[in-house]
């Protein structure tokens, strides 16, 4: 037990930087995916290839090789970025890429008819989306949502790549050190711990919406 309490301050440290790098993607990609999605369904054949292109390229390639790829890769060309605003943005890019898709076939999932009927009702696209499209789709997508959320926070443990003391970075550096295995235990449990509130967060939430059927 003195060994584990000896630990927990520097995974602490190392757990701090990983919900830091799990909350900005999250801010960032929640919203940015619905706009990728729109996107992805506009008419505007530039804009639908552009964003279809997007997508195949960052759900085609691994998350490790393009935080590779923007840290080490554009160094090379003079583009010089920072650890941890290298790994954010990679974990934007991708994760913007895989919540778009999500979106789209919650917003295809939803019956044409609907989108008929408030033009008929005269609501413009922009009130159809948010007021009658949106919550429904909302409801649909959790589920999936909720499992990206998920691999979001495991995948946080990849920036070890660039150096970045990650929970997980912390864990191996400890064990290692004491020769022993327990540190990869007790990250073990700090990250059942954040994918348990997690899923208690999704699973209110899908409470929260279920009168939208």
């Amino acid at each position: 037990m003195d060994y584990i309490s000896s630990l927990l301050p520097f995974m602490l440290e190392g757990t701090v930087i990983t919900l830091k790098l799990f909350f900005l993607t999250l801010i960032m990609v929640l919203p940015l995916g619905v706009f990728m999605a729109l996107a992805r369904l506009s008419k505007f054949k530039p804009l639908n290839g552009f964003t279809q292109f997007y997508i195949w390229v960052f759900r085609g390639t691994p998350l490790l090789l393009q935080l590779l790829f923007i840290y080490f890769g554009l160094g090379t060309i003079g583009i010089n970025i920072d650890r941890f605003p290298a790994a954010l943005l990679a974990f934007i890019l991708n994760y913007t890429a895989y919540l778009a898709e999500v979106y789209r076939s919650g917003i295809q999932s939803i019956d044409q008819g609907q989108f008929e009927a408030a033009d008929v009702l005269g609501l413009n696209r922009w009130q159809t989306l948010t007021r009658i499209i949106l919550p429904q789709m909302i409801k649909r997508v959790l589920p999936p949502i909720s499992n990206e959320v998920i691999n979001l926070i495991k995948d946080t443990s990849l920036v070890y790549a660039i150096g970045i003391s990650e929970l997980l970075r912390v864990a191996k550096i400890a064990a290692v050190r004491d020769a022993i295995f327990v540190p990869f235990i007790v990250a073990a449990v700090f990250y059942l711990i954040m994918t348990a509130v997690i899923q208690q967060t999704f699973k209110w939430l899908e409470n929260r919406y279920a009168y939208y059927r």
